[in-house]
């Protein structure tokens, strides 16, 4: 059986009187991209805090790549990349200084490493900027460098915390595209994002925490397809279309109205043809029905009650 790449183990955090880590347990097993999901104050920095060593568990225990994060704090930290949602900014070293140094930490110098730090300037799009002082960058900018940093050890197992929060789409398609090559070479990727569609289109598998709690550990395939509701999308004949003139029985379905038609929540098992009839009855034409299961974030919704 493999060594899970990470393993948390009754992972409690007390601070005073909040808990804010309640006895998780789960594994994240070797080569997954793994999404970590949750409201704001689910409890998702503390556990990536405990996993980097910055933060001490109350009880149990954390192991990455088998490692222990405390006992054996230096394999583990070797074998571990963090991508912290806060920005550098450090006004003496130029980029590749920085990713020198941090090399120098795990030990790693010569001509094999400052090959790799070229590598990662160039698949990060930071070439033409290696010689600049981080405070001379865009926030973007200071996003790929942090990566950059993260990775100049290659560990097995990367964390991206929030790596496109406020960032463009041209920095999200070249991230995207470079952690989806190091997903292929067999790299743990353990991503948190408040963009669930992002989730969806990456993860195979997702861990859902609410007030330290686990929720919901699965597929993502598995967790949409369990889901008990579909959608269905109508979309009137005219745009007079008044949502106020629905019958009840249609208006407890009801999502909302956009430019595409009106979106109802129904059951899995609830027939489309009763739909139709209410629909008629009420006077209201119909051009065009369309039907889908439910999304992640539609999902996410209903395990945690919160918007992201």
């Amino acid at each position: 059986m493999l060594t899970p790449a990470v393993s948390f183990q009754a992972v409690h955090k007390q601070y005073g009187d909040l808990s804010a880590l309640k006895s998780i347990s789960f594994d994240v097993r070797p080569g997954c991209f793994f999404g970590l999901l949750g409201p704001n104050g689910a409890g998702k920095s503390t556990l990536i805090n405990t996993m980097a060593g910055l933060v001490k568990p109350t009880s149990g225990s954390i192991h990455v790549n088998g490692h222990d994060v405390i006992k054996d704090y230096r394999q583990a930290r070797r074998t571990l990349g963090v991508v912290p949602q806060e920005l550098i900014s450090d006004p003496f070293f130029s980029i590749k200084d920085l990713l020198t140094i941090q090399g120098g930490y795990f030990g790693l110098k010569g001509p094999a490493q400052s090959k790799w730090i070229d590598e990662l300037l160039e698949r990060l799009a930071l070439s033409d900027k290696r010689d600049a002082l981080t405070h001379e960058l865009s926030g973007g900018m200071k996003r790929r460098v942090l990566i950059a940093m993260a990775l100049v050890h290659q560990p097995q197992v990367l964390v991206l915390d929030e790596p496109t929060a406020g960032v463009d789409v041209d920095l999200r398609k070249t991230l995207w595209e470079f952690t989806k090559d190091l997903h292929k070479k067999g790299h743990t990727i353990i991503l948190t994002t408040h963009y669930l569609e992002e989730a969806e289109a990456l993860c195979e598998e997702v861990a859902i925490l609410k007030s330290g709690n686990l929720k919901a550990l699965e597929t993502t395939s598995e967790l949409i397809s369990r889901h008990r509701y579909r959608y269905l999308r109508v979309t009137p004949s005219s745009s007079l279309f008044d949502v106020n003139q629905l019958p009840e029985v249609l208006r407890d379905l009801y999502v909302e109205q956009d430019a595409n038609g009106v979106l109802f929540k129904l059951e899995k098992d609830m027939p489309l043809n009763p739909m139709l009839g209410w629909l008629a009855n009420a006077g209201f034409d119909v051009q065009d029905v369309t039907s889908r299961n439910a999304t992640l974030e539609e999902v996410f919704l209903d395990l945690t009650g919160e918007a992201e």
